[in-house]
């Protein structure tokens, strides 16, 4: 029973030296990111919507983690330390596989970190100034995205105020039991580099399933890859939505193709009267 005691107090007096040589951590809380406009902008980027859902933080250039924002981590370093954040996405959309998006610029800011005290940042980022980017805000007369002979329902320009978040107008699809299938596809012809990072943006509100693709063009084919399917939201808590859609591996294994289309497809769910599909700043971005 002596014995028990002896260990027992030895395992209390060591957690306690343990507690007195562990510093107090100094705090860092980060907020949601912000997405300004760069004046440096090769391209037209339109409506400076996003979905950073989380941040990538290093300081004094060691890698401290990803976290999902808003956020409020401990950091055992004090004194005049370089922090630098990074807007992270959910590759495609997938919670599982976050990822640095690479056209945008990370937020740096070089702060005193004192142990038990916090440092808030409110991160902001901006598109870098060399992209290629491909844009359909619908805010013009001539649509760039044009629907396939096969589709049964046509996209056209909608206005409702009720549905309407950016600009004027945005693509509108009406499916119905009669008119159940739409197809279309970019009308304009992408020469888009391989092993580059290329992604879509795309902004969407939607009671149907979307299924989106990458049509690999080339003198004697035409190749549909489907790709990513955008999930039909419930229309009692229907919402815009903002995706990133990794377009490298489809383009860069399409050793043929001259060039590229982006290929949209919704089919009416069974056993559902009509369907609603909207989207808005359509994107394709590359280096």
């Amino acid at each position: 029973m002596l014995f028990k005691k002896l260990i027992l107090l030895f395992v209390l007096v060591s957690l306690i030296a343990c507690e007195k040589n562990n510093p107090d951590p100094a705090w860092i809380q980060v907020n949601k990111w912000t997405l300004v406009e760069n004046p440096d902008s090769q391209f037209p980027v339109g409506e400076l919507t996003q979905n950073f859902t989380d941040a990538t933080v290093y300081v004094d250039n060691e890698l401290i983690g990803v976290f999902e924002i808003p956020f409020k981590i401990p950091v055992l370093k004090s004194g005049s330390k370089l922090i630098r954040i990074y807007p992270t996405i959910k590759n495609n959309g997938i919670s599982a596989t976050k990822k640095k998006y690479p056209f945008v610029e990370y937020y740096e800011i070089t702060a005193n970190l004192v142990q038990n005290q916090t440092l808030e940042i409110n991160p902001v980022t901006r598109y870098k100034e060399f992209l290629n980017i491909w844009l359909e805000d619908f805010e013009d007369a001539a649509v760039k995205i044009e629907n396939d002979p096969n589709s049964s329902v046509q996209m056209f320009t909608g206005n409702n105020p009720a549905i309407l978040k950016w600009g004027n107008f945005y693509g509108n699809v009406d499916l119905t039991a009669n008119d159940s299938l739409w197809v279309a596809y970019t009308s304009t012809d992408m020469t888009l580099p391989k092993w580059t990072e290329t992604y879509l943006e795309i902004d969407y509100y939607n009671t149907a399933n979307i299924v989106t693709g990458v049509l690999a063009i080339s003198s004697s084919a035409i190749n549909n890859n489907q790709n990513i399917q955008l999930n039909k939201q419930n229309e009692s808590t229907v919402k815009w939505k903002k995706i990133y859609i990794d377009l490298k591996e489809i383009v860069s294994n399409a050793q043929n193709a001259e060039y590229f289309k982006m290929s949209f497809q919704s089919l009416l769910p069974e056993g559902q009267a009509s369907g609603k599909i909207c989207i808005d700043n359509v994107k394709v971005i590359h280096f």
